[in-house]
Formats: C-alpha cells, sequence, structure tokens
C-alpha cells in the first residue's frame, strides 16, 4: 500500500511541467485540474485551486551522489547551496525552490536505509 499527498497550487500547467522535465516525475494518474505525478514510490498530486500551499518540504531522495549533483546542476538558479554533507542527519543535500516556491530537497541517505525503494 502507499499513499499521496495533495497540494494546491495556481498554475498547473507550469508546475506539472516543471516536475516532470526537471525533477523527472511520471505521471501517475491526470483527473480534472489535478496532476498526480510519481517519483519512485513518492506520490505528488498538484491541484489547481487558485492557491499555493507552501508550507511543506517536498524531499526527492537519489542513491547516488552523482544523482543529487546533477539535479543541482538543473536547479542551482534556485538552490539554497550546493550539495553538500549534512553530518546531523548523514545526508548529501542541497534545498531549491519550485516555480510557486515551494521548498524541495534533494537528497542521498549515507547510511544503509532498510525497505523497497522503488
Amino acid at each position: 500500500m502507499s499513499g499521496l499527498i495533495f497540494l494546491k497550487c495556481k498554475d498547473l500547467p507550469k508546475v506539472r511541467a516543471f516536475y516532470l522535465n526537471t525533477v523527472e516525475m511520471e505521471v501517475w494518474l491526470e483527473q480534472p485540474r489535478i496532476s498526480i505525478l510519481r517519483h519512485g514510490n513518492f506520490l505528488i498530486g498538484f491541484h489547481d485551486t487558485g492557491e499555493i500551499d507552501d508550507g511543506c518540504l517536498l524531499t526527492f531522495y537519489y542513491e547516488t551522489n552523482e544523482e543529487v549533483d546533477a539535479m543541482y546542476q538543473k536547479l542551482k538558479d534556485t538552490a539554497s547551496f550546493a550539495p553538500k554533507v549534512n553530518d546531523k542527519y548523514n545526508i548529501y543535500h542541497f534545498f531549491a525552490k519550485d516555480p510557486e516556491g515551494r521548498n524541495i530537497e534533494f537528497q542521498r541517505f549515507l547510511q544503509p536505509v532498510s525497505g523497497d525503494w522503488s
């Protein structure tokens, strides 16, 4: 079983294009005024309501530092800092913003994780 998070957005075509083309998510399901996108087992539904939910942090997990670095190259204009190791959480990561100002994080866990991430 799985779940998903829904976020309100003002400009669904722009948000959808960003997450599909830049973050490389896939379409999981389209509904009227809603796009549900998938990144591995992470499902996010963007609902075109004319408002923006921006009080969250969307974190995308990658298996290698190189994948995190590749995302930084795409997002360095909105990134808070270049990818780095965070010793407190034992991750390699950086933060950026999506087109509507939501906080997004791209990271790799540096310790082994359990479970199936696919």
